[in-house]
């Protein structure tokens, strides 16, 4: 069947045919404007959760990586230096924090204080100031 209105047809015929096309051009635009609304931006942020959230799931999951913390205390600090480096944090107060714990892990791991007390109380100091941005993330 051809959508091509037939040359006899009548004017009323053809003028239902044009208003048919005009009302589905309209619900489909209005179908298009109800997708592009804010509510999907806020859907979206509470499925992926806020930046923060997303930052503090990244960290969790990097230092819930490598070897048993209790098992090998030097060799769990070693294998969380670099991957906390490398992680892009957006909230200024997390990233310096995240810095501060590769920092004290990196001490902790590494020359002749590894392990040292001094060097352990930096790392609870420095846990300390990620779990009060992101609780429970720092062993």
């Amino acid at each position: 069947m051809s959508r091509i209105p037939h040359p006899h047809a009548s004017p009323a015929c053809q003028a239902l045919i044009r208003v048919s096309a005009v009302a589905a051009a309209a619900l489909l635009a209005l179908t298009v404007a109800a997708c592009g609304s804010s509510s999907s931006s806020r859907s979206a942020t509470a499925v992926l959760g806020s930046a923060i959230q997303q930052d503090c799931t990244a960290v969790t999951d990097v230092l819930s990586d490598g070897p048993d913390p209790d098992a090998d205390a030097v060799g769990y600090a070693q294998a969380q230096v670099l991957p906390l480096r490398q992680l892009k944090i957006g909230d200024a107060a997390l990233q310096r924090a995240v810095l501060a714990l590769a920092a004290a892990y990196q001490a902790f791991s590494s020359g002749s204080g590894a392990g040292s007390s001094a060097a352990a109380h930096q790392v609870t100091k420095a846990e300390n100031g990620v779990n009060a941005i992101c609780p429970q993330a720092a062993p």
